[in-house]
């Protein structure tokens, strides 16, 4: 009997992105709004902002999405007070199954904070254009990309709605099984003591021997853990925090850089500059006059 392929179904196809964005907003940032006839979202990865989705004012918080279907018009300002993080994605589908997304406001689960992670990794290895401007309308593709990562995006971005429609759909009888995470259930589990114990001790200054003994684990499978999860010891990824925190402040414009650098328990301002441009490619001040420029733009 001679074989038959299976021609597989797809029930969400994306083959267009419009934009990949993640950023970093200064507290009164403020976006008139727009509309257009593609699909939008928006998460919140800090911080907090307020939008409006059509006529409906809404405020999202940390680890919340919202949709913009084609010809909504939408628009979103900081609060004043928070300096925001957002990861914002736009993209073309016409699958019927996308009308799961029309309206849809909702907390995000790690399995999809995990895939928004991996889309905006991809994107900084096969695009060109920043992705922290916002006045962006066409993306250029980078002259040597990584090896699939266009590939890449659409297979994570198609997971990620299928995800969120599974997740919608949980509530019935037959819940279909939820997208599985890629690390071990126990490690993810250890994984969020650690950073919620860094993001804790953020103005210290700790070392492994520190970490390893509050959060009982040893050295080797502690750098092991973050190298699979974050590419990076878990010294550096300290840093990271730590840095991150410093352009939240300084786009937050209360305090000055010695001030920021105290805080953050840096031993001196020169230590803490040396750092922050290691980790960021740029001087706090570079950093400052940056976003600045982006949010002065017409």
């Amino acid at each position: 009997m001679p074989f038959e392929s299976l021609e597989l179904r797809e029930d969400i196809s994306i083959s267009k992105v419009v934009t990949i964005h993640y950023f970093e907003y200064m507290s009164d940032f403020s976006f008139p709004g727009e509309s257009h006839d593609f699909w939008e979202f928006l998460c919140v990865d800090k911080g907090e902002v307020d939008i409006i989705a059509g006529d409906k004012p809404h405020t999202l918080k940390r680890g919340q999405i919202a949709f913009h279907k084609p010809n909504e018009f939408h628009s979103l300002k900081a609060n004043g007070r928070i300096a925001p993080n957002l990861v914002v994605i736009s993209f073309e589908c016409s699958a019927p199954a996308m009308q799961y997304f029309e309206g849809l406001i909702t907390d995000i689960s790690e399995t999809a904070r995990y895939l928004m992670a991996q889309i905006i990794y991809e994107a900084k290895h096969c695009i060109a254009t920043p992705l922290d401007d916002p006045y962006t309308t066409h993306m250029e593709r980078c002259t040597e990309a990584a090896f699939g990562s266009e590939q890449l995006i659409k297979l994570y971005l198609e997971q990620l709605l299928i995800h969120l429609v599974r997740e919608q759909l949980k509530g019935g009888g037959s819940a279909p099984a939820v997208v599985k995470s890629i690390k071990q259930k126990n490690d993810a589990i250890i994984y969020k003591r650690i950073t919620a114990y860094l993001e804790e001790h953020i103005r210290e200054h700790l070392t492994i021997e520190e970490i390893c003994r509050a959060n009982l684990i040893g050295r080797s499978q502690l750098q092991k853990l973050f190298r699979e999860q974050q590419q990076c010891g878990v010294i550096e990824y300290f840093s990271r925090l730590k840095i991150d925190l410093a352009k939240q402040l300084i786009r937050e414009n209360h305090h000055n850089f010695t001030q920021i650098s105290d805080y953050l328990g840096y031993t001196s301002i020169h230590y803490f500059s040396r750092q922050f441009k290691k980790l960021s490619g740029m001087t706090p001040s570079e950093y400052a006059s940056s976003i600045k420029l982006l949010a002065e733009r017409p």
